[in-house]
């Protein structure tokens, strides 16, 4: 009898590398080759247009309908002259991934077929909103949604169709993406963070947040991918046992990397540089086939828009190679999960990065104010910022394998804590002093002195400042970074706002300027204490200390999400016109159901897999058992019996018991998905599938994987672990 299983392990052995055709020339030559950059816009399109663009873009006024119908035309001849057919608004909606609706560059007029985009065509479209996750903000019946150009992201080409980077919103202008709070959040930022510099610097005309994220994933074989029911439906394993060797040597944290996915990753590289995404780094990470890839940083819409693009780059480029992306933060249980480290940082038109220490105590000044009230931010809205990264898939990874803890907090290193403790009991007269670098002398011949960042690095922190940037590291690799970086850049730009009140207020008392500044950030380094913690942050100890701090500890997926409508948040996002009351109770209401229809499609794919593979191969291994105990009855007397057939029994026994618990658990889960499922409202329901399905799903699990390691190999019809983790 063929067995799904070693068939796909045949495939998956028998696999070589795929040719990966180079482009031509260095990097340089084919960078940005499938964008229409500015340098490009200079070739097919008038300077003055030109110039009236970029200077509407870089200062963030809207562009004239007139100027869009002219740049229209410029972008409809570059791009018929790469060979496009077509054309498509590249939006954000709230499924977390990306949607596109492809019309051809033509138009028909008095029955005559003419090549026509307008800048009408440009400007907006109108997609299906009913077809798309809305959170109740319209109803099904009221289909109209519009996309709108976003100029401040280049086009680009996909194969034969020309992408243009939009918002989304429905028909009474609510936001029905992540884009356009993204984009409000970084203006927002932009004006309080260029408030705040003027005290230092009146040079300063732009602010912008920075973005460097890292993308971790897995590959599996194909072959190997489409015999896990599970794998394909849900993007992880709900169930497997652990392999005898995993990660425990640590031995694939930047090994050499395989042939196979070696080619894999160069062709994604090129792929990835023709879209103009700056892509520069590439390893192993620490799991079996678990992968990163990481851009050098950019303007975070503009980032932002790069990761996604990359995403689909990925599965695009994998499925020639044979592979499957795994983009899941947790596919296989008892290793290491996948994040998207977002790196933020903000830097000035001055070339100027805030978070980075100065060269003088008055550049230091600027630094430790910046850094001091994105302390504050945090420890305000730690909720919140939670809120911003938890979901169905990233719940799993939260607080194992390295991943961080489900529990905000900041770590600052050693140099960087000695320099706050120290400016709380400063005098105002003191100088703000820290050295950015200094040297570590190795006492080895010929290996030149390494220069050290200001600060060591945690990796529990889900909050770490490393040198001149924050990291991040909560974020789930599936998800849109948009949702955790508008509500990072909303808090800051909040607390920048009443930071800067807090100053004038006490300045038009006629006060001196660096006096107040020094109080007000003596005060704040005390008010934000509670935030720091440099320790381990898996330790239970910390959790309970969290708690006394008064730090949000909670770990429920559903009741996190309120976290959205807490009036600190609402305010928050209302003064900064950053998302509306309406907006973030539609995001709510999106977030809970789909979090409801993950777990559903889980606990319905577990149902199968455990009925229709699972439990046949326990029973015939079970009725194999039994025949070999009825044949030894046969042939030996009664005492030798008892004794050869010792071992036949426990396993058979073990097997019942087994697969009575499963079905059991399945009866039982299936009733709790189906009560769960009569809950009045979606965050009813999600709390329920949390609360009742869900441990339901491991108990499940705990039995199904006990069988996995009494059944004979050659029945098992899944692929295990040691399997999908270890062919490359």
């Amino acid at each position: 009898m063929s067995n799904i299983r070693f068939d796909a392990l045949k495939m998956a052995f028998d696999r070589k590398p795929a040719v990966v055709e180079e482009p031509e020339g260095k990097v340089k030559d084919y960078f940005a080759s499938d964008v229409f950059t500015r340098e490009k816009m200079k070739e097919y399109i008038a300077q003055d247009v030109l110039d009236q663009l970029f200077d509407d873009v870089d200062n963030g006024r809207t562009i004239h309908r007139d100027i869009a119908g002219v740049v229209a035309i410029g972008i409809r001849k570059w791009a018929m002259d790469r060979g496009a057919t077509h054309f498509t608004h590249w939006f954000q909606p709230l499924t977390g991934g990306t949607a596109e609706k492809h019309d051809a560059f033509f138009t028909l007029k008095n029955g005559t077929l003419l090549e026509e985009f307008s800048g009408e065509s440009l400007y907006q479209q109108e997609p299906d909103a009913s077809s798309f996750p809305s959170g109740g903000i319209r109803n099904t019946f009221e289909a109209r949604g519009y996309s709108a150009w976003d100029p401040s992201s280049p086009v680009f080409l996909i194969g034969d169709t020309l992408c243009i980077p939009t918002v989304f919103v429905a028909y009474t202008g609510e936001a029905l993406d992540y884009k356009t709070p993204l984009i409000r959040s970084t203006a927002s930022l932009c004006h309080a963070a260029r408030e705040v510099c003027a005290y230092f610097d009146k040079q300063v005309k732009h602010v912008h947040a920075n973005l460097g994220w890292e993308q971790e994933y897995f590959l599996v074989d194909e072959a190997l991918y489409n015999a896990r029911p599970d794998l394909m439906l849900t993007g992880r394993t709900l169930m497997g046992h652990n392999s005898a060797k995993s990660q425990q040597l640590e031995d694939h944290y930047f090994g050499a990397i395989p042939a196979r996915v070696l080619a894999f990753m160069r062709e994604l590289e090129y792929e990835a540089l023709k879209a103009g995404i700056p892509v520069r780094t590439r390893h192993n990470e620490v799991a079996p086939n678990q992968f990163e890839m990481a851009p050098i940083f950019e303007e975070v819409n503009l980032a932002n828009d790069h990761n996604l693009l990359v995403m689909s780059i990925m599965e695009r480029v994998a499925e020639k190679h044979h592979f499957r992306v795994l983009l899941h933060e947790k596919p296989y249980a008892g290793v290491n999960g996948s994040g998207k480290h977002c790196n933020w940082s903000m830097s000035t038109n001055t070339g100027i990065n805030l978070l980075a220490p100065g060269k003088n105590p008055y550049q230091n000044l600027q630094f430790i104010t910046f850094l001091v009230n994105v302390l504050m931010a945090v420890q305000r809205h730690n909720g919140l910022l939670k809120a911003s990264i938890v979901s169905a898939t990233n719940e799993h990874r939260l607080g194992a394998n390295e991943a961080p803890p489900a529990i905000i907090s900041v770590f600052l290193g050693k140099q960087i804590s000695e320099v706050l403790d120290k400016l709380e009991h400063a005098k105002a007269e003191e100088a703000i002093i820290i050295n950015a670098k200094k040297e570590m002398k190795l006492g080895v011949a010929n290996i030149p002195e390494i220069l050290l960042d200001n600060t060591d690095r945690n990796r529990t922190s889900p909050f770490a400042f490393t040198g001149n940037r924050f990291e991040f590291r909560a974020v789930g690799s599936s998800a849109n970074c948009g949702a955790a970086m508008l509500a990072l850049n909303a808090a800051v730009a909040d607390q920048l706002m009443l930071f800067k009140q807090e100053v004038d207020a006490r300045i038009d008392k006629g006060e001196a300027k660096e006096r107040v500044l020094f109080d007000v950030i003596k005060k704040y380094i005390v008010a934000c204490k509670a935030i720091r913690f440099d320790g381990n942050g898996y330790s239970e100890e910390w959790k309970t200390e969290a708690e006394k701090r008064g730090l949000d500890c909670e770990t429920s997926v559903p009741v996190v999400i309120d976290r959205y409508l807490s009036d600190s948040s609402i305010n928050m996002f209302e003064r900064t016109g950053v998302l509306t009351h309406a907006e973030l109770q539609s995001r709510c209401e999106v977030k809970w159901e789909t979090y409801v229809k993950k777990l559903q499609i889980e606990s319905r794919v577990m149902g199968d897999l455990v009925v229709n593979h699972v439990l046949p191969a326990a029973k015939r291994y079970q009725t194999m058992l039994l025949q070999n105990v009825l044949a030894v009855k046969q042939v030996f007397s009664a005492d030798e019996t008892a004794s050869l057939n010792a071992m036949d029994y426990i396993i058979i026994k073990q097997i019942e018991e087994h697969s009575g618990a499963i079905l059991d658990g399945v009866e039982r889960m299936t009733e709790a998905r189906h009560k769960a499922n009569r809950q009045p409202d979606e965050r009813s329901k999600a709390v329920a599938y949390h609360d009742t399905v869900l441990p339901l799903m491991a108990e499940i699990r705990a039995h199904a994987d006990a069988l996995e390691l009494i059944v004979d190999d050659e029945l098992w019809t899944l692929p295990k672990y040691r399997e999908l983790m270890f062919i490359h």
